[in-house]
């Protein structure tokens, strides 16, 4: 069953740029993997502080595989540093 993955972060005053970045570089290596249909970072046009990550996976193992890899999980460790509250992150499916 496909996946998509929506995240929500909210960068520290100041660590914008270097939260950008950070999913920036997470992004380019993530839509290299297999299981991967397509991955995209946004910013919020009217809080500049706030990031959404979306991304679309062929399936729940293929996600899985990716929370192990090394740019999967320098993403999470640098980026905890430059947020100002915790992460949310879904797990969904299509129903409609």
């Amino acid at each position: 069953m496909e996946l998509f993955i929506f995240g929500r972060f909210h960068a520290r005053e100041g660590c914008e740029d270097a939260f950008r970045g950070a999913m920036r570089k997470v992004v380019i290596a993530t839509r290299e993997e297999a299981g991967c249909v397509e991955v995209h970072g946004f910013r919020c046009l009217r809080d500049t502080r706030l990031f959404y990550l979306h991304s679309h996976w062929v399936d729940e193992a293929s996600f899985e595989e990716h929370a192990k890899l090394p740019h999967t999980l320098e993403f999470l460790q640098r980026g905890e540093s430059l947020l100002d509250r915790p992460r949310e992150v879904s797990r969904t499916t299509v129903f409609a």
